[in-house]
């Protein structure tokens, strides 16, 4: 999982976000993500879908038959969820980049939040 500075990459820890309440195909996880991330990040087709792989490669999600609405499913689409060894890597990188934000504020980096 390309890693940056011992942690997650952007793409797959906001992947991973974006799959912690639910369910998503493709489109929706791009579209949780750019929300999630105020429209900073607009992950393109290439990069989500490499980084699914390697995610699912490595056990930290799932392919789904279950789409989180049944009313407004398409055959086509196929689904994420978390594993649970994907759920703690999101919480274990969550807890990890507090810590580091908490130590840019008390170093006066970004002021108080």
């Amino acid at each position: 999982m390309g890693a940056s500075t011992d942690g997650l990459s952007r793409s797959a820890f906001l992947i991973l976000l974006a799959l912690a309440d639910q369910a998503r195909h493709g489109l929706a996880i791009i579209d949780r993500v750019a929300e999630a991330s105020a429209g900073e990040v607009k992950l393109g087709a290439g990069t989500l879908y490499g980084t699914l792989q390697k995610m699912v490669a490595s056990g930290l999600i799932r392919e789904t038959a279950t789409p989180p609405d049944p009313d407004n499913h398409d055959t086509r689409r196929r689904y994420y969820r978390l594993t649970p060894k994907g759920d703690r890597l999101l919480k274990a990188e969550a807890v990890r980049m507090r810590s580091l934000v908490r130590a840019a504020v008390a170093g006066q980096v970004l002021g108080d939040l």
